[in-house]
Protein backbone atom coordinates (compact mmCIF):
# COMPACT_ATOMS: atom_id res chain seq x y z
CA UNK A 1 0.00 0.00 0.00
CA UNK A 2 1.27 3.45 -0.95
CA UNK A 3 0.31 6.42 1.23
CA UNK A 4 1.37 9.94 0.25
CA UNK A 5 1.21 13.51 1.51
CA UNK A 6 1.35 16.62 -0.68
CA UNK A 7 0.81 20.31 -0.03
CA UNK A 8 -0.82 21.14 -3.34
CA UNK A 9 -0.87 24.94 -2.72
CA UNK A 10 -4.26 25.53 -4.31
CA UNK A 11 -6.24 22.68 -5.85
CA UNK A 12 -7.77 24.83 -8.58
CA UNK A 13 -4.37 26.05 -9.77
CA UNK A 14 -2.77 22.58 -9.59
CA UNK A 15 -5.58 20.23 -10.61
CA UNK A 16 -3.94 19.13 -13.86
CA UNK A 17 -0.68 18.58 -12.00
CA UNK A 18 -2.44 16.43 -9.42
CA UNK A 19 -4.38 14.42 -11.99
CA UNK A 20 -1.21 13.70 -13.94
CA UNK A 21 0.60 12.52 -10.82
CA UNK A 22 -2.29 10.36 -9.65
CA UNK A 23 -2.59 8.77 -13.09
CA UNK A 24 1.14 8.05 -13.34
CA UNK A 25 1.86 6.92 -9.76
CA UNK A 26 -1.52 5.53 -8.64
CA UNK A 27 -0.99 5.85 -4.86
CA UNK A 28 -3.62 4.20 -2.67
CA UNK A 29 -4.20 7.06 -0.20
CA UNK A 30 -3.21 10.71 -0.62
CA UNK A 31 -3.46 13.56 1.86
CA UNK A 32 -3.57 17.05 0.34
CA UNK A 33 -2.96 20.29 2.22
CA UNK A 34 -3.73 23.91 1.33
CA UNK A 35 -6.55 23.02 -1.02
CA UNK A 36 -7.74 26.63 -0.52
CA UNK A 37 -11.39 26.01 -1.31
CA UNK A 38 -14.66 25.22 0.44
CA UNK A 39 -15.86 21.63 0.19
CA UNK A 40 -18.36 22.48 -2.56
CA UNK A 41 -15.60 23.94 -4.72
CA UNK A 42 -13.32 20.92 -4.57
CA UNK A 43 -13.05 19.10 -7.95
CA UNK A 44 -14.13 15.71 -6.61
CA UNK A 45 -15.60 14.43 -9.89
CA UNK A 46 -12.31 14.65 -11.78
CA UNK A 47 -10.46 12.80 -9.03
CA UNK A 48 -13.20 10.22 -8.53
CA UNK A 49 -12.93 9.46 -12.26
CA UNK A 50 -9.47 8.05 -11.51
CA UNK A 51 -10.93 5.61 -8.98
CA UNK A 52 -10.62 7.59 -5.75
CA UNK A 53 -13.02 8.23 -2.92
CA UNK A 54 -12.78 11.84 -1.76
CA UNK A 55 -13.26 13.52 1.62
CA UNK A 56 -12.53 17.18 2.29
CA UNK A 57 -12.36 19.69 5.10
CA UNK A 58 -12.26 22.93 3.16
CA UNK A 59 -12.01 26.62 3.91
CA UNK A 60 -12.45 29.62 1.63
CA UNK A 61 -9.16 30.93 0.19
CA UNK A 62 -6.95 29.50 2.95
CA UNK A 63 -5.88 26.22 4.52
CA UNK A 64 -8.08 23.19 3.81
CA UNK A 65 -7.22 19.49 3.67
CA UNK A 66 -8.43 16.48 1.73
CA UNK A 67 -8.06 12.69 1.69
CA UNK A 68 -8.19 10.71 -1.54
CA UNK A 69 -8.43 6.93 -1.24
CA UNK A 70 -8.90 3.94 -3.47
CA UNK A 71 -10.36 2.24 -0.40
CA UNK A 72 -13.78 3.22 0.94
CA UNK A 73 -13.87 5.29 4.12
CA UNK A 74 -15.04 3.38 7.19
CA UNK A 75 -14.86 6.55 9.31
CA UNK A 76 -14.08 10.23 8.71
CA UNK A 77 -13.04 12.72 11.38
CA UNK A 78 -12.56 16.45 10.75
CA UNK A 79 -11.99 17.69 14.30
CA UNK A 80 -8.90 18.25 16.42
CA UNK A 81 -10.16 18.37 20.02
CA UNK A 82 -9.14 21.02 22.50
CA UNK A 83 -10.51 24.28 21.06
CA UNK A 84 -14.19 24.51 20.20
CA UNK A 85 -13.83 27.97 18.63
CA UNK A 86 -10.98 27.10 16.25
CA UNK A 87 -12.48 27.51 12.77
CA UNK A 88 -9.38 26.77 10.69
CA UNK A 89 -9.61 23.64 8.52
CA UNK A 90 -6.37 21.79 9.20
CA UNK A 91 -7.13 18.12 9.93
CA UNK A 92 -8.95 15.26 8.30
CA UNK A 93 -8.69 11.61 9.34
CA UNK A 94 -9.90 8.43 7.71
CA UNK A 95 -10.14 4.82 8.82
CA UNK A 96 -9.82 2.09 6.20
CA UNK A 97 -10.18 -1.70 6.23
CA UNK A 98 -7.24 -3.70 4.89
CA UNK A 99 -7.16 -7.50 4.98
CA UNK A 100 -9.38 -7.75 8.01
CA UNK A 101 -7.52 -5.04 9.90
CA UNK A 102 -7.92 -1.28 10.16
CA UNK A 103 -5.50 1.49 9.27
CA UNK A 104 -5.99 5.04 10.49
CA UNK A 105 -4.59 7.89 8.35
CA UNK A 106 -4.63 11.46 9.62
CA UNK A 107 -3.74 14.32 7.29
CA UNK A 108 -2.76 17.69 8.79
CA UNK A 109 -1.75 21.17 7.76
CA UNK A 110 0.04 22.41 10.86
CA UNK A 111 0.05 26.20 11.35
CA UNK A 112 3.07 28.06 9.99
CA UNK A 113 3.38 30.35 13.00
CA UNK A 114 5.06 33.34 11.38
CA UNK A 115 5.60 36.12 12.24
CA UNK A 116 6.64 34.84 15.67
CA UNK A 117 5.86 38.17 17.38
CA UNK A 118 2.17 37.86 16.48
CA UNK A 119 -0.65 35.63 17.72
CA UNK A 120 0.19 33.20 14.90
CA UNK A 121 3.07 31.65 16.83
CA UNK A 122 1.21 30.97 20.11
CA UNK A 123 -1.60 29.51 17.97
CA UNK A 124 0.90 27.16 16.33
CA UNK A 125 2.19 26.01 19.73
CA UNK A 126 -1.32 25.48 21.11
CA UNK A 127 -2.24 23.54 17.98
CA UNK A 128 0.80 21.30 18.42
CA UNK A 129 -0.12 20.69 22.06
CA UNK A 130 -3.63 19.71 20.99
CA UNK A 131 -2.20 17.46 18.29
CA UNK A 132 0.07 15.66 20.74
CA UNK A 133 -2.87 15.00 23.08
CA UNK A 134 -4.88 13.71 20.12
CA UNK A 135 -2.04 11.42 19.01
CA UNK A 136 -1.62 10.04 22.52
CA UNK A 137 -5.23 8.92 22.40
CA UNK A 138 -4.80 7.36 18.97
CA UNK A 139 -1.71 5.45 20.08
CA UNK A 140 -3.73 3.91 22.91
CA UNK A 141 -5.76 2.11 20.22
CA UNK A 142 -2.61 0.13 19.28
CA UNK A 143 -3.41 0.08 15.57
CA UNK A 144 -1.53 1.15 12.45
CA UNK A 145 -1.71 4.94 12.48
CA UNK A 146 -0.14 7.30 9.93
CA UNK A 147 0.01 10.99 10.81
CA UNK A 148 1.09 12.89 7.72
CA UNK A 149 1.07 16.31 6.16
CA UNK A 150 2.77 19.67 6.04
CA UNK A 151 4.08 20.06 9.58
CA UNK A 152 5.69 23.45 8.92
CA UNK A 153 8.57 22.16 11.00
CA UNK A 154 12.24 21.48 10.22
CA UNK A 155 13.21 18.58 12.53
CA UNK A 156 17.01 18.88 12.40
CA UNK A 157 19.88 20.77 10.73
CA UNK A 158 20.16 18.11 8.02
CA UNK A 159 16.64 19.04 6.94
CA UNK A 160 17.62 22.52 5.72
CA UNK A 161 20.02 23.66 3.01
CA UNK A 162 21.15 26.49 5.33
CA UNK A 163 20.02 25.81 8.92
CA UNK A 164 21.43 29.09 10.22
CA UNK A 165 19.17 31.03 7.84
CA UNK A 166 16.11 29.36 9.36
CA UNK A 167 17.00 29.42 13.06
CA UNK A 168 14.48 31.61 14.89
CA UNK A 169 11.79 31.12 12.25
CA UNK A 170 8.59 29.54 13.57
CA UNK A 171 9.49 26.41 11.57
CA UNK A 172 12.79 26.04 13.42
CA UNK A 173 12.60 27.37 16.96
CA UNK A 174 13.15 25.65 20.33
CA UNK A 175 9.47 25.86 21.24
CA UNK A 176 8.37 24.18 18.01
CA UNK A 177 11.09 21.53 18.15
CA UNK A 178 10.25 20.73 21.77
CA UNK A 179 6.70 19.84 20.79
CA UNK A 180 7.90 17.76 17.86
CA UNK A 181 10.16 15.84 20.27
CA UNK A 182 7.11 15.25 22.46
CA UNK A 183 5.42 13.67 19.44
CA UNK A 184 8.36 11.33 18.82
CA UNK A 185 8.67 10.54 22.52
CA UNK A 186 5.06 9.39 22.50
CA UNK A 187 6.17 6.67 20.09
CA UNK A 188 5.68 8.21 16.63
CA UNK A 189 8.61 7.66 14.27
CA UNK A 190 9.71 9.72 11.27
CA UNK A 191 9.19 7.45 8.25
CA UNK A 192 11.93 8.98 6.10
CA UNK A 193 14.50 8.84 8.90
CA UNK A 194 13.56 5.22 9.54
CA UNK A 195 14.74 4.47 6.00
CA UNK A 196 17.67 6.85 5.40
CA UNK A 197 19.94 9.35 7.06
CA UNK A 198 20.55 11.19 3.80
CA UNK A 199 19.48 14.77 3.21
CA UNK A 200 16.18 15.19 1.38
CA UNK A 201 14.03 18.29 0.88
CA UNK A 202 10.29 18.56 0.27
CA UNK A 203 9.87 22.34 -0.12
CA UNK A 204 11.64 24.93 -2.24
CA UNK A 205 10.50 28.56 -2.10
CA UNK A 206 9.41 30.11 -5.38
CA UNK A 207 11.76 33.06 -4.75
CA UNK A 208 15.50 33.60 -5.26
CA UNK A 209 16.11 30.55 -7.42
CA UNK A 210 15.70 28.16 -4.50
CA UNK A 211 14.77 25.20 -6.72
CA UNK A 212 17.68 25.77 -9.09
CA UNK A 213 20.13 25.98 -6.16
CA UNK A 214 18.45 23.11 -4.28
CA UNK A 215 18.04 25.50 -1.35
CA UNK A 216 15.22 23.52 0.21
CA UNK A 217 13.89 22.33 3.53
CA UNK A 218 12.07 19.20 4.71
CA UNK A 219 8.77 20.07 6.36
CA UNK A 220 6.42 17.42 4.91
CA UNK A 221 6.44 14.28 7.02
CA UNK A 222 4.91 10.87 7.57
CA UNK A 223 4.93 10.00 11.27
CA UNK A 224 4.12 6.41 12.20
CA UNK A 225 2.80 4.51 15.16
CA UNK A 226 4.83 1.38 16.06
CA UNK A 227 2.23 -0.78 14.32
CA UNK A 228 2.56 1.25 11.10
CA UNK A 229 6.35 1.52 11.36
CA UNK A 230 6.59 -2.27 11.49
CA UNK A 231 4.97 -2.39 8.03
CA UNK A 232 7.01 0.39 6.40
CA UNK A 233 9.03 -0.78 3.40
CA UNK A 234 10.25 2.41 1.75
CA UNK A 235 9.83 6.19 1.47
CA UNK A 236 9.99 8.17 -1.77
CA UNK A 237 10.29 11.94 -2.13
CA UNK A 238 8.90 12.72 -5.59
CA UNK A 239 11.32 15.55 -6.22
CA UNK A 240 10.82 15.39 -9.99
CA UNK A 241 7.30 16.83 -9.65
CA UNK A 242 8.81 20.20 -8.64
CA UNK A 243 10.10 20.46 -12.22
CA UNK A 244 6.70 19.94 -13.87
CA UNK A 245 4.59 22.75 -15.30
CA UNK A 246 2.91 25.01 -12.72
CA UNK A 247 4.33 23.09 -9.72
CA UNK A 248 3.53 23.52 -6.06
CA UNK A 249 6.40 24.68 -3.86
CA UNK A 250 6.09 21.29 -2.11
CA UNK A 251 6.48 17.79 -3.58
CA UNK A 252 4.73 14.51 -2.67
CA UNK A 253 6.25 12.29 -0.01
CA UNK A 254 5.13 8.66 -0.21
CA UNK A 255 5.47 5.70 2.12
CA UNK A 256 5.17 2.12 0.92
CA UNK A 257 3.71 -0.32 3.45
CA UNK A 258 3.11 -4.06 3.60
CA UNK A 259 -0.66 -4.12 4.05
Amino acid sequence: MRIATWNINGIKARLELLLRWLDEEKPDIVGLQEIKTVDEGFPSAEIEALGYNVATHGQKSWNGVALLSKLPFDEINRRLPGDDVDEQSRLIEGVFSVEGAAIRVCNIYLPNGNPVDTEKFPYKLRWMDRLNSFVEGRLALEEPFVLMGDFNLIPAPIDAHDPSAWWGDALYRPESLERFRTLTNLGMSDALRSITGEQAFTFWDFQAGAWRRNAGIRIDHLMLSPQAADRLDDVTVHKDVRGWDKPSDHVPVEGTFSF
